[in-house]
């Protein structure tokens, strides 16, 4: 497939903001449970919220370039009942509005108790809106994931571990966000978000390599024979069917060289995974280290790393049609 750079910046940009707002709900978590100090409620969580809609919102944007028509991409969401591009349509909108009033309720000083644990902890609005915010979030992953997830026909693409990987991914990169942001606005917990970003880019390191090994082990399902009906065991066939350009030559091949191909994954393999893991766990030994400037770069780098990964999930995938048209692709 040819990938288009306004779904790859889609895709990287909301799930670093999905993952930065995971890894801001999760510290209120914590230190609801007394595990953690508590933080101020605008300089950390409202700010936090902020930066999260701000990838949010890029996300948003980036996805109106790949439109025909963008003043009627609010036909999009007309068929959520079986479309996973229309859910994801409903439920970005619905999350980033619950991220605004999570960060709102902060702002504003929205803490007063709703009712009481049995433990004598008490529930204020935050962390209400903070728990529906993370139900949408995941609604989010899941949306996003299963837009190619469902596409039987593109085998890379049509398995459980691409829902599993977009879920780890965006999870990892912004937990890296939110070490670099909580050394700036909360010095006490980048080693708390760093340890978390470790177990994050491993566990998606692991997945991603798995979808790895399990695409270079497939089979196309169809062949040139299975294509027109013949089963003479030589088929070669002379035309592309389309002797110029055409949509199909240009939309369903992304017409890089095998050796650009080959050099891509190592590539994306060290910025997303090696590289960052690395650096992080370098920080965690000497927490010294585990400033704004190393945590920022680090996150810098996996997120360059992460548009290379994203363009390669894109172009792995081979469309049927291309048997056709194999003479040019």
């Amino acid at each position: 497939m040819r990938p288009a750079f306004s779904v790859i910046f889609l895709t990287t940009l909301i799930g670093a903001g999905q993952g930065l707002f995971l890894a801001l709900y999760t510290g209120q978590l914590y230190a609801f449970f007394d595990l953690l100090p508590a933080q101020d409620s605008r300089s950390f969580y409202a700010a936090g919220s902020a930066v999260s809609l701000a990838f949010l919102g890029g996300g948003l944007i980036a996805s109106f370039f790949h439109l025909g028509h963008p003043e009627r991409a609010w036909r999009s969401a007309a068929q959520w009942r079986t479309s996973w591009l229309s859910r994801e349509v409903i439920v970005l909108p619905a999350f980033m509005g619950m991220v605004l009033l999570y960060g709102g309720a902060h702002w504003f000083g929205w803490n007063t108790p709703l009712f009481e644990l049995p433990g004598g902890r008490h529930v204020d609005p935050t962390l209400i809106l903070g728990a529906v915010a993370t139900l949408l979030c995941f609604m989010l992953f899941v949306c996003t994931a299963m837009i190619y997830a469902c596409l039987r026909f593109l085998q890379e693409w049509h398995t459980p571990l691409t829902v599993i990987n977009y879920t780890l991914l965006g999870g990892a990169s912004g937990f890296v966000l939110a070490s670099a942001f909580s050394a700036i606005a909360a010095p006490q917990l980048p080693g708390f978000y760093a340890g978390w970003a470790i177990i994050l880019t491993a566990l998606a390191f692991l997945g991603r390599t798995a979808s790895l090994v399990r695409n270079a082990r497939l089979r196309p399902k169809s062949s040139t024979r299975t294509a027109i009906g013949i089963k003479h065991p030589h088929i070669v066939q002379k035309s592309p069917g389309a002797m110029g350009g055409s949509f199909n030559t240009r939309e369903f091949f992304h017409g890089k060289s095998r050796a650009f191909m080959r050099a891509i994954k190592p590539a994306f393999l060290l910025t997303v995974f090696v590289i960052p893991l690395t650096l992080l766990a370098m920080g965690m030994a000497n927490p010294s280290m585990l400033g704004a400037a190393l945590l920022s770069a680090t996150f810098i780098l996996q997120y360059l790393g992460l548009l290379a990964e994203r363009w390669f999930f894109f172009a792995e995938a081979k469309h049927p049609q291309n048997l056709y048209y194999q003479c040019v692709s």
